[in-house]
């Protein structure tokens, strides 16, 4: 096993990238508190792809302060797209040395190597999207005109042998459509809508997203030819010489109400010129993966896999059960039910195998006969470790598997080796891998390495991790600021089951804290969480707890597990039980309003983008559709029934029902431009509150969206002074009166 270790070279100090990064504390000088301006100067680090000969890699670095601006009153409008400014830098794979490519920070959406690795494409999803060409030679991007046509916002980009770029455009007069149904809808005057046309009238502006046409340029002609005329293309792919092309059109008649994503859609496929023609009708319950010759396929349906290719319209079965026949009796079914079952997972870029996944493991399975081996073995599906596909070479002779226990923080790489089956275990710790990126023979790698709750480092090693090596401190800054620690706690809940929280204190050593529970569902890795960071930057334990849920009861599950979890920080000495606080957002929020109806133990709460009315929030926020009903119903609320099925149950899910109980302080923060969960919702426990004499408070960012008001700065740090002062008052208050007495 080799030992990732940090190169003795200095870091990179990239210009400008870093320039706001702190120096060195002193033995003098004690780390300080992080601030709302710390997280917005918070860095993300994301790998790309390696140029063609692996002497270059792309990496994005995202500062988050640079996504103020964000329109909250446009979401659901396809032609905006929320900003997410990065700057792309090329890394020199032998030295670790940085070239900045796009250097102002911009949006950036697909990025492309050309075959002979001597261009790079990218797309840009800014206001107006950008086609960016990067001369490897001359070291210098320009922006490539489309002459009247539009970049789609979503494209993928597509490099062929011939050096012709294929990207996907909206068709003209798509962008006038887009802002007349938008401004209709929004500002009116007069909106119309019916219950017998077949789709919302947010659902036909959001399908307006996908129809858009696949086109060819070549760079040197400035020329556009069109592959796919305008079609509810929802992806699209070639074959490196350009000549095959299989895309996905969504075939949707009306509004869908039975939940999760329409699976009314085909796959077409127009191969060297001829007619386009369908390569499956209906894509309901198939799941398709293409070799990299874009030639070569293998689907999944009814358990089994399957291998055919553009050319040969005659599937064959890999692995499986068979398809049942007509005639087949019960006996046949009742075999075919006890027959293993296969997902597929990918094919291999050089398709002569697909890895697929059974309950008992990963399997690596060859097409030209469908032998299989083993690459994990699943012996408990609960608390067994995962063992889940990461890179694949495009070279096809080497398989990259992440291991992580579902126990403890044992976390690392495993590196197949297709041929011989012979598999290495890389690297295995407590750290987290984000998924590495090989180059075409499988001898260079990157990925990003983080630990301790921080954020991930870039780090490029050999294709057996060795000399491995981190050539980018993601945000040297922090070394001048309280740096929490991180733990796994496992306890068990009311009904003896066992559950993981991720906990985060201030340092090994502190006990009797003020402690914050962060709630959600189920938590595990610890990840980097910037609110988690601030709040135990100053001084409190922040737990991130799990719960298990019973369809019909999330209310009681929510009580069960973070109670628990409380129970078991006071066990350990850890949390002051006088002075414990619980928040959560979107979800979390919608939690914490039922956790304080239900018990008095939290001296403090914080409900952000939360529902507190199950009831008017099952048929609002129009712009997401049948969103809100689906997860009432079905997914994520888990009520188990319509509100016309079970009434009760969305009465005893709505909080403000029971404000009368509630005696925890509450602070509520919402966005008026949240169209997930509408200000509305949440202003009732307010009002509710309020005429009950309840100690309460509601801030309102009028521009805000879901969460974290991502407007400007000044609303940024509006938010966490609040959230960080509404517990001072009610967990540390007591311990300031008792100094200030003495």
């Amino acid at each position: 096993m080799s030992r990732l270790v940090a190169s003795r070279r200095p870091l990179l100090a990239l210009g400008i990238l870093l320039a706001t990064a702190a120096a060195p504390v002193s033995a003098q000088q004690a780390p300080t508190p992080m601030t709302a301006d710390d997280l917005l100067n918070v860095r993300t680090v994301s790998v790309g792809d390696f140029s063609p000969d692996g002497r270059w890699m792309v990496i994005r670095v995202a500062k988050r302060g640079d996504g103020l601006g964000f329109v909250a009153a446009r979401d659901g409008d396809p032609s905006y797209t929320r900003p997410a400014p990065a700057r792309l830098l090329l890394v020199n794979t032998a030295t670790g040395d940085t070239m900045p490519v796009v250097n102002t920070p911009r949006t950036i959406g697909s990025v492309a190597w050309s075959r002979d690795g001597a261009q790079l494409a990218i797309a840009t999803r800014d206001s107006v999207p950008a086609l960016l060409l990067w001369d490897m030679a001359a070291k210098r991007l320009r922006t490539q005109q489309l002459g009247s046509a539009r970049l789609a916002e979503n494209t993928d980009l597509r490099w062929t042998t011939a050096g012709t770029l294929l990207f996907a455009v909206r068709e003209r007069g798509w962008l006038t459509e887009v802002k007349a149904r938008f401004d209709s809808l929004v500002h009116g005057p007069i909106s119309v809508q019916a219950g017998g046309d077949p789709f919302l009238g947010w659902d036909v502006l959001r399908r307006l997203g996908n129809r858009a046409m696949v086109v060819a340029l070549t760079p040197q002609r400035g020329t556009l030819d069109t592959l796919v005329p305008a079609a509810q293309i929802t992806s699209w792919t070639a074959s490196p010489n350009g000549q095959h092309i299989t895309w996905r059109e969504d075939r949707t008649t009306k509004t869908n109400y039975e939940g999760g994503a329409s699976n009314e859609a085909r796959t077409m496929v127009r191969v060297a010129g001829a007619a386009p023609r369908a390569l499956f009708a209906s894509m309901r319950g198939i799941t398709l993966s293409q070799a990299d010759d874009g030639v070569r396929y293998a689907y999944a349906k009814d358990g089994a896999i399957y291998v055919a290719s553009l050319t040969d319209t005659t599937p064959r079965r890999l692995v499986g059960p068979a398809p049942r026949a007509r005639g087949d009796s019960a006996a046949d079914s009742t075999a075919r039910a006890r027959e293993e079952r296969f997902t597929l997972v990918r094919m291999a870029p050089t398709g002569d195998a697909v890895v697929a996944s059974t309950r008992s493991g990963l399997w690596l399975v060859q097409t030209v006969d469908g032998s299989r081996r083993a690459l994990s073995t699943v012996t408990d599906t609960v608390r067994g470790p995962q063992v889940t596909l990461s890179e694949w070479s495009s070279n096809g002779r080497t398989l990259y598997l992440a291991y992580a226990s579902r126990t403890s923080w044992d976390r690392g790489i495993l590196r197949v080796d297709v041929a011989s089956g012979a598999l290495d275990t890389l690297v295995r710790d407590g750290r987290l891998y984000g998924s590495p990126s090989v180059n075409a023979d499988g001898t260079r790698m990157a990925l990003t390495i983080a630990a301790e709750g921080r954020p991930a480092d870039l780090w490029l090693a050999g294709g057996r991790m060795d000399g491995a090596k981190r050539v980018l401190e993601s945000n040297p800054q922090f070394a001048s600021r309280v740096l929490p620690q991180t733990q796994l706690v496992s306890y068990l809940d009311a009904d003896g089951r066992s559950q993981f929280g991720v906990l985060t204190t201030p340092s090994r050593e502190a006990r009797n804290l003020p402690t914050v529970f962060s709630v959600y569902e189920s938590f595990f890795d610890d990840g980097f969480d910037a609110t988690t960071m601030y709040l135990a930057s100053h001084g409190y334990a922040v737990m991130k707890p799990s719960v298990t849920f019973d369809i019909g009861y999330p209310g009681e599950a929510w009580l069960k597990g973070v109670t628990a979890s409380a129970n078991k920080l006071i066990e350990l000495g850890i949390a002051d039980s006088s002075k414990l606080g619980v928040h959560g957002t979107s979800y979390g929020g919608y939690a914490t309003n039922l956790i304080i109806t239900q018990t008095n133990r939290f001296k403090a709460a914080i409900n952000v983008s939360g529902k507190v009315d199950m009831i008017s929030f099952y048929t609002d926020s129009p712009r997401l559709g049948v969103r809100n009903v689906n997860a009432a119903e079905k997914t994520q609320d888990r009520i188990g029934a319509t509100l016309w099925e079970q009434p009760q149950k969305y009465v005893q899910h709505s909080a403000v029902m029971f404000a009368d109980r509630i005696k925890t302080p509450l602070l509520l923060m919402t966005g008026g431009e949240d169209h997930n969960v509408p200000a509305l919702n949440t202003r009732e426990m307010y009002f509710a509150l309020r005429r009950l004499g309840k100690p309460v408070e509601w801030v309102n960012y009028t521009n805000g969206g879901h969460g974290i008001p991502m407007t400007n700065a000044t609303e940024f740090a509006d938010w966490h002074t609040r959230l960080l002062g509404w517990y001072t008052r009610y967990l540390k208050a007591e311990a300031k009166r008792a100094t200030t007495s003495q």
